[in-house]
């Protein structure tokens, strides 16, 4: 399983999942990048997906699917398969509503490609109003192994630390997050999201007592969810 990351427009990131003859597309707005890479490694662009349909990850689409031939996978056929097959690879498809009503996670080996649904070191907003849909999903994305690396349809992770050191000051983790950060290769693993970024942290003991001195409930889990997501 190989992945390659493209940035375009201020802070956005492609994705390409390529096997030894094939490729798919997740969120494909470089699509020059995306088209020069396929192109250069001789590869055949046959699919094009979306995290969600939100038009900064959509704004690629037509322009790849004129330009390589490939097929749109989209929601219709996201909501109907647990996995993406092509090129002997095989690329899990897990709904992950919250950020919008159609947002998913792809699953690459040991990657997560989580859109909009979980940044490094944040999370995205709630725009579909359902912050108990958010709760259960970034629950679900908790569930992997700590050396999952999660790839975001964003670069906000040196805001999401200032952020992060405004509300806990004094967690140490924070500094060596900082200083694996590497702009030209936008990730981190999940083990890594669970000391640093506070929408993951709303069972840890450190970050409870940072919610309790807020005077935010936290008798539950779910008030905890809620008391952290009141933060920003």
């Amino acid at each position: 399983m190989n992945l390659q990351q493209f940035p375009y427009s201020s802070d956005n990131l492609s994705y390409v999942i390529y096997g030894e003859h094939s490729a798919l597309a997740i969120d494909g707005g470089a699509v020059a990048s995306i088209l020069d890479f396929v192109n250069k490694n001789k590869l055949t662009l046959t699919h094009v997906t979306h995290t969600h349909l939100h038009p900064d990850h959509t704004c690629g689409t037509q322009e790849l699917l004129a330009r390589s031939g490939a097929a749109l996978l989209d929601g219709a056929f996201l909501s109907g398969h647990a996995q993406i097959e092509f090129d002997g690879l095989t690329v899990g498809v897990h709904a992950t509503p919250g950020h919008t009503d159609d947002s998913v996670t792809f699953h690459a080996g040991n990657c997560l490609i989580t859109g909009d649904t979980l940044f490094n070191g944040t999370i995205g907003n709630c725009f579909s109003g359902d912050i108990r849909a958010f709760y259960n999903s970034i629950k679900f994305l908790m569930t992997f192994p700590g050396d999952t690396v999660v790839y975001a349809g964003h670069d906000y992770l040196k805001y999401a630390m200032s952020f992060t050191r405004m509300i806990e000051p004094g967690n140490p983790d924070i500094d060596p997050y900082l200083k694996a950060y590497n702009p030209a290769h936008v990730c981190s693993r999940l083990g890594d999201e669970l000391k640093v970024n506070p929408y993951l942290r709303f069972n840890d003991s450190r970050f409870i007592e940072v919610l309790k001195k807020k005077n935010l409930p936290v008798s539950t889990e779910f008030q905890r969810w809620e008391s952290v997501m009141s933060l920003g």
